[in-house]
Order: structure tokens, then C-alpha cells, then sequence
């Protein structure tokens, strides 16, 4: 027979605490953002982040627009032939927003380009930026919470202190406000990552 109350696996074998495992007994680790404790962070998030969407999908239609038109250009000028590419047009409308959200919420910025107009970005829980495939998954998941919950995708934003959606909820992540963020977590003089 075990023994499941507090500190049952001695000190260097973890604890049972109330219904969660404990290593050594440390406290699970908080989240680096606390809404309640640093409001700033958080202040006009969501307003700003429907803002940033809307400069990101002109970021994302510019090079679909241009293909489209080069093509029909192209085709003109080949005597239709090259209309054939026109089947490429579906590939890229999906394929480009993914590596975008991927490259640029993974980049050094952690922030789209209608993110970083708007100062804010995106980080985990723990407070480490993202990377690729965390950016490329939050937009596969965005599209396809908004495709299927448009407009309650906003609502779940409204309903927690992070300002947080759905698709922010099931990764892991939170977008802030860039200046707070620079301003609270400033490098030391000298310190370069």
C-alpha cells in the first residue's frame, strides 16, 4: 500500500499535494504574466490585436494580388498557356499565411508586421518568445477557431484577465503589450541574447 498524502515520496522523490504531482514539493510554476498584478501589460490588447489582423491580411493579400496578376499577364502575353499556373493560387493562399505567422511570430520580434504597428507581441505562458512551428500552429489554429466559432472567438478574449483566444489558450500563448514588456524585462547594460 502507497502512501498519497503530503510529502509522501520523501524529499527527493516528490509529493503528492491536494490532486497534483510535485517534484521535491516545489509550487508548479507561475505564469510570467499575471493580469492582476501587471494590468498594463494587457490594456487594450484585444482592440489592438482585431487592428493588427486587419494590417496583416492586406500584408497577406499583397503577394496573392500580385501572383494573380502576373499570371493573367502571363497568360496574355503566352496566348493562354500560361493561365495554367492559375492552379497555384490555392496552394499559396494557404501555404504563405503559414509560413508568414511562422516566420514572423517565431522571428526576433515575436510579432507580426500589423503586431508590431500596434506594439504587441506574442509569448508562452513562461514568458519565452516563440518560435516557428508555435507560429505557424497558432495560425492553423486561428483560422480554423475563427471558420468555425466567428464571431465567439472574440467573446472568450472578453471573458479572462490575459485578453487571451481561444487558439491562445490551447498553445499556451498571450500577446502583450510590447513597451510594458521591453520596459519590465529590460537586459542589463552589456547583456546581449
Amino acid at each position: 500500500m502507497s502512501d498519497t498524502g503530503p510529502n509522501a515520496g520523501g524529499p527527493n522523490n516528490g509529493s503528492w499535494q491536494g490532486d497534483t504531482w510535485r517534484s521535491a514539493g516545489t509550487p508548479p510554476r507561475a505564469h510570467a504574466f499575471d493580469p492582476y498584478a501587471q494590468p498594463d501589460l494587457f490594456r487594450g490588447v484585444l482592440m489592438r490585436r482585431v487592428v493588427a489582423f486587419l494590417i496583416d491580411l492586406i500584408v497577406l493579400s499583397i503577394p496573392i494580388v500580385l501572383a494573380v496578376i502576373f499570371i493573367a499577364v502571363f497568360g496574355v502575353v503566352t496566348l493562354g498557356l500560361g493561365w495554367a499556373l492559375f492552379w497555384l493560387i490555392s496552394p499559396a493562399t494557404v501555404i504563405w499565411p503559414v509560413v508568414y505567422y511562422g516566420m514572423s511570430l517565431g522571428g526576433p520580434h515575436s510579432a507580426t508586421v500589423g503586431m508590431r504597428m500596434m506594439d504587441l507581441q506574442m509569448r508562452t505562458f513562461s514568458g519565452t518568445p516563440g518560435y516557428f512551428v508555435l507560429g505557424a500552429a497558432h495560425a492553423v489554429l486561428f483560422w480554423a477557431s475563427v471558420s468555425l466559432l466567428t464571431p465567439l472567438v472574440l467573446v472568450v478574449g472578453l471573458l479572462n484577465g490575459r485578453r487571451q483566444l481561444l487558439h491562445d489558450l490551447v498553445l499556451g500563448t498571450v500577446v502583450v503589450n510590447n513597451s510594458v514588456v521591453r520596459a519590465a524585462y529590460a537586459q542589463p547594460p552589456g547583456r546581449a541574447y
